[in-house]
């Protein structure tokens, strides 16, 4: 795909927010990437335009049947005033994969990278340079054909909006507790759970809202069918250091591959520390932990990078974790990510993309 990007300009610009009460994924940019798929054209008219409101008549797809995928990757500034990209072509392949999976066309990942790019270029005022502050980058893509009928939809828009954000928890590295969901379930293998499909999230909003009327942050799930087995937690894959291992759940296709779970990964192995991807049930972690083999528990993910968990609360019975403080490993993995994405520290791994 050789299309040029038509830029069209903004009148006026916005106020930038305070960098120091930015939250997450309150305020957005001046700009927004969009392009148009439809069956017999392909993907067209990619432009940068201003952000704005977009119109969709009410029979569009994306409103009945739910075909919707989207990804979230950051851009960053470094000291010496540079823009970089974490891993952002594993963040594009994946974006592909989960349209596969909901009958979504491909987009050509090279193009996609270059519109993240030309976008990030003219929006680099926004990046914010304050401590734990980069620039989130969401791209995604919804059915717009206006069609009461189950199929896949015929027509599509691509966008891609920007949003400065500080971090996705007030206390970066502050242990976060945890309830464990034992009636709801998230997803099934065969389904979409390793997709980054809007309905995915839906699923899990009331568990959430049950965790949080019970005093905890996220949820953690298990599988759909005995209810057992670790899978994750709502925004973040999951790793456990027992007596010196770590373990994270395996790839089963209900589980979302993290870009931030595999970076940990690659970490752990290149440090010689023992790290294994299998499956580990919640009644295993619970007897390692009566036993005071539990060293650390913490999440990984693209918003909050590493977040050290403090607490999990399996049927009443809760896990105490380090008495609520971050632990060594969690400390040394999101000062080493947040380094490198930052170009405070020598990327051996080839992850940094500098725009």
């Amino acid at each position: 795909m050789n299309q040029l990007i038509e830029l069209i300009e903004i009148t006026s610009r916005k106020d930038k927010p305070d960098p120091h009460s930015l939250g997450f994924g309150k305020y957005f940019t001046d700009y927004m990437f969009s392009m148009d798929y439809e069956e017999y054209k392909g993907w067209h008219s990619p432009r940068i335009s201003p952000y704005e409101p977009l119109n969709l008549v009410p029979s569009a797809s994306i409103f009945h049947y739910g075909q919707a995928v989207f990804e979230g990757l950051k851009a960053y500034r470094s000291s010496d005033n540079r823009i970089l990209l974490f891993r952002p072509e594993k963040n594009i392949k994946r974006l592909n994969i989960s349209s596969e999976r909901i009958s979504i066309p491909p987009l050509e990942e090279k193009f996609v990278l270059e519109a993240i790019k030309q976008l990030i270029k003219l929006e680099k005022e926004w990046i914010p340079n304050e401590e734990g502050t980069s620039l989130y980058i969401r791209p995604f893509i919804i059915a717009t054909e206006p069609c009461f009928g189950v199929r896949p939809s015929n027509q599509y828009k691509f966008m891609i909006v920007l949003s400065p954000v500080g971090s996705y928890y007030s206390n970066q590295l502050k242990a976060v507790k945890i309830y464990v969901e034992n009636h709801y379930v998230r997803a099934v293998k065969g389904g979409v759970g390793f997709a980054k499909t809007s309905a995915n999230y839906a699923a899990s909003l009331q568990a959430q809202i049950k965790a949080k009327q019970l005093g905890y942050e996220q949820v953690l799930w298990l599988d759909a069918i005995e209810k057992k087995y670790v899978e994750e937690v709502g925004n973040m894959n999951i790793f456990f250091k027992i007596n010196g291992k770590v373990i994270t759940p395996k790839l089963n296709g209900s589980i979302l591959g993290g870009i931030t779970r595999e970076s940990v990964i690659e970490l752990l192995r290149s440090w010689k520390i023992p790290v294994c991807e299998e499956d580990i049930s919640i009644e295993d972690v619970y007897k390692s932990y009566c036993k005071e083999e539990v060293e650390e528990i913490f999440g990984t993910g693209t918003a909050a990078v590493i977040s050290p968990i403090g607490e999990l609360n399996w049927n009443e019975n809760k896990m105490i974790i380090n008495e609520y403080q971050t632990g060594d490993l969690s400390r040394k993995l999101y000062k080493t990510i947040t380094d490198i994405q930052l170009g405070k520290e020598h990327d051996k791994f080839g992850w940094i993309l500098e725009v």
